[in-house]
């Protein structure tokens, strides 16, 4: 299988990106980067930490820089954070020579994901479960412009896997 495009895994903290492209880059045999873990990695700070002592703006802008530079890249799987995907020009870019997949899931099944690791997730620190709803409510608008939605609501990481294997090789 030669298609050379990029596979974008796009959706709410929670949805479980990083380890799905974890497992697909090993799958495909493709490399796999967490967008996260890059910045991380750069700036030698967790994501709270930057958010807490940087500013939610200096963390979007690192964030659109790692994005960008990866997406220039073939054969990746790229886990893009809960809100990469809301920068137009990460969007466009992953129009070039991507896919873009969704991890989508119920509301109540998201919520009960995050709260499991809030403390983790600078957006949803301070939310209650109705604010990290209208969170999931607002960001699926523009999650739903993705190339592809799986429901991945019942399904176990394997299954998600293979489905998007073969959404990859039916391109």
């Amino acid at each position: 299988m030669k298609i050379n495009k990029n596979i974008v895994l796009v959706g709410m903290m929670g949805a479980g990106k990083s380890s799905i492209g974890y497992l697909l880059a090993k799958k495909l045999k493709f490399k796999h980067c967490d967008i996260d873990k890059v910045i991380e990695n750069k700036t030698k700070m967790k994501i709270v930490q930057i958010f807490k002592e940087k500013g939610e703006s200096y963390f979007r802008n690192l964030e659109e820089k790692s994005a960008l530079q990866v997406l220039n890249k073939n054969n990746h799987i790229i886990s893009l954070g809960g809100g990469g995907f809301l920068n137009e020009n990460i969007r466009e870019e992953i129009k070039k020579k991507s896919i873009s997949i969704w991890l989508d899931w119920k509301h109540k099944t998201l919520i009960n994901r995050i709260n499991l690791n809030k403390k983790k997730r600078p957006i949803a620190l301070n939310l209650t479960n109705n604010k990290i709803r209208d969170l999931i409510i607002k960001r699926s608008k523009i999650y739903s412009k993705a190339n592809y939605k799986i429901n991945c609501e019942n399904k176990d990481k394997d299954l998600l896997t293979k489905e998007i294997i073969q959404i990859y090789e039916n391109i």
